[in-house]
């Protein structure tokens, strides 16, 4: 395929349209980065040529327009000395110099419609190539995007699973049993505070017992003694 042939086919496509009917749009759309950058290689080449050979053409037509003038001063040399055999033949000259640089000033033309042309598909194509790198960009990130969703979906499966919720039906037993254990730690001993507050009622009892006690002794004595 020919580089114009392939400029033009890149140029009028439809890169969405392409890659909605591709089964794999990223590899689609490095295939079609790759014929891009391909194509503007090429584009570039060609262009590079042309204006090395429209500097070439100018060259040869600065030439031929020298020579053109100085075939044109010999014959007015040559008619002021009268010669007008040498002036014919130098006319002749110049009209063969002139009839060249018409061809290079044509030619001219042509090459530099060429180069403007191809300055113009090279920024064409370029733009076309960044449009699909950045939908390239975009893919890629969509596939990432994707390839998270997929594995954030498999955990979530994962988690949802039998095993995983009889691993955690276990662990929870686990922590309560060891909550249990620690309750029975200190099951049936009272605290400090509670054993002071009871002592202090014990104490008072056994106060109230002995001053009762003595009480009824110191009255059995008085009784003694009013007998007596």
């Amino acid at each position: 395929m020919g580089i114009f042939t392939r400029f033009r086919d890149i140029v009028s496509s439809n890169i969405n349209a392409m890659l909605d009917k591709a089964e794999d749009p990223e590899k689609m759309i490095k295939l079609m980065i790759r014929e891009m950058e391909d194509t503007l290689i090429e584009l570039k080449s060609s262009c590079a040529a042309t204006i090395a050979n429209h500097k070439k053409v100018e060259r040869l037509g600065q030439e031929a327009r020298e020579k053109e003038a100085f075939w044109n001063e010999k014959a007015e040399l040559a008619v002021t000395k009268g010669r007008d055999d040498l002036a014919r033949q130098a006319l002749m000259e110049k009209r063969r110099f002139s009839q060249r640089l018409e061809v290079v000033e044509t030619e001219l033309v042509d090459l530099s419609g060429m180069v403007d042309q191809y300055k113009n598909d090279i920024t064409e194509l370029e733009n076309k190539l960044k449009s699909a790198r950045e939908k390239q960009r975009m893919l890629v990130q969509r596939h990432i995007r994707a390839q998270h969703k997929k594995r954030a979906r498999q955990e979530i499966r994962r988690a949802d699973s039998t095993e995983v919720i009889k691993k955690f039906e276990e662990m929870e037993n686990h922590i309560e049993r060891m909550e249990a254990e620690a309750d029975l730690v200190d099951f049936g001993r009272r605290s400090s505070l509670e054993t002071a507050f009871d002592d202090l009622a014990a104490d008072e009892e056994i106060e109230n017992e002995l001053n009762a006690l003595k009480s009824s002794q110191s009255g059995a004595i008085n009784d003694t003694k009013t007998q007596n």
